[in-house]
């Protein structure tokens, strides 16, 4: 059938487009040469770098700390000429630490910022959907704190700063049974978070591996604000300690209502609760409190206490893990960079799979063959209102 006047044929339309496309593309040719010869070459532009924090949400302090202990390295590079001869364009996504916001600032940073490489992110479950986005688009990714093994299981251009899961569940488990005698351990977690749950068969295997017993283990879901029902249960398993493996949220409301049904077992968590809101939300019912971590402010090692002093002089605040884990995250693909002298994906993963004893503020960081750190851990204690370092414990 003819077509009816005002109808663009198919093959008019593929013209129509193919024209527009070629104005375009004439556009962008002159565009590009214009700035050429406005002076800007390629090896001036900025290299792009990016990081995924939770820089709003229920963890939120992750993600501050993070982007804060990271802009110390990023800042300094730059204020001592950059890094291959450019200056580093650090571009900060937030993913509010919610995997379906993780899986689109991570698409975002790989294929429409086309960064040359990702620090982040920060949350196991985030980790899990980002990861995927690196390994396809070839770009280097190190998470200062995703502790669950699985994350770098998923490809060779995924790295971590942080020990794994296997590692802490092991130290807490020593910690309560050898080092504090208590061999009745309870065990309340997270069952819609892998790195809570993780966490808790790591412990329960550990303590009774050395002789102890887990009582009760009891679950909840993210966003769920009553534990009583679930302490209540557990009260009457006698426990002597009780492994909350939770972040700092869940786990004041955990403590608190532990106190207030008359429960006086010793609590334990792992390195989520590390965040001053620990102790602002939890008050005296996390007092006493033990937690594993990946290194304490009071460390004499000369490294960890440049990167202290810095950021107390930046910030007028003490550090936390997540700020000292986003620094040597940093630091580390910085350092990376340079060893390569290249900003390209492949040479930058073949340095990081290669480092070995990187001066972080966290310790001495090799990279393992699953691109994983080796280093101790670190037990503090919730003392006055503080965390005060108890003990070190190497793998």
């Amino acid at each position: 059938m003819a077509g009816r006047k005002g109808d663009a044929s198919v093959g008019e339309i593929g013209m129509k487009h193919f024209l527009r496309g070629g104005a375009m593309s004439l556009v962008v040719a002159l565009l590009a040469g214009c700035a050429r010869l406005g002076g800007q070459r390629p090896a001036e532009q900025p290299l792009k770098i990016g990081l995924v924090a939770p820089i709003t949400g229920s963890i939120a302090t992750f993600g501050k700390s993070t982007r804060q202990g990271a802009a110390l390295v990023f800042d300094r590079v730059n204020d001592q000429g950059g890094l291959l001869g450019r200056r580093i364009q650090v571009i900060v996504e937030d993913d509010a630490g919610k995997p379906e916001e993780a899986a689109n600032v991570f698409t975002k940073l790989v294929n429409r910022d086309r960064v040359a490489a990702i620090v982040g992110s920060v949350a196991t479950k985030c980790s899990f959907a980002g990861a995927p986005v690196c390994q396809r688009g070839g770009v280097p990714m190190i998470t200062p704190a995703s502790t669950n093994p699985k994350v770098t299981e998923i490809g060779d251009y995924i790295f971590r700063v942080c020990f794994v899961d296997p590692f802490q569940g092991e130290v807490i488990a020593r910690f309560l049974v050898d080092n504090l005698g208590l061999k009745r351990v309870g065990i309340i977690y997270d069952l819609t978070n892998d790195y809570s749950a993780g966490l808790a068969d790591y412990v329960e295997d550990n303590v009774e591996k050395l002789g102890g017993e887990v009582v009760s283990r009891q679950t909840f879901s993210e966003q769920d604000k009553s534990f009583k029902a679930q302490l209540t249960a557990m009260q009457a398993r006698r426990p002597q300690a009780i492994f909350v493996s939770a972040y700092y949220t869940e786990a004041a409301l955990v403590a608190r209502q532990a106190r207030q049904l008359g429960i006086a077992a010793t609590l334990m968590g792992p390195d989520g609760w590390d965040s001053p809101m620990l102790v602002e939300s939890g008050g005296d019912a996390v007092e006493g409190g033990y937690f594993s971590d990946h290194y304490s402010a009071d460390s004499p090692n000369p490294r960890t206490q440049e990167f202290v002093a810095a950021y107390r002089e930046r910030y007028g605040e003490s550090p936390d893990a997540l700020a000292a884990l986003g620094y040597d995250a940093a630091g580390l693909l910085v350092d990376a960079i340079r060893r390569a002298g290249s900003a390209e994906g492949a040479a930058i993963r073949d340095v990081l799979a290669a480092t070995t004893e990187y001066d972080g503020a966290t310790g001495a960081i090799s990279m393992d063959a699953e691109r994983n750190a080796r280093k101790p851990a670190v037990i503090l204690q919730v003392k006055d209102g503080k965390f005060v370092l108890v003990e070190t414990i190497a793998p």
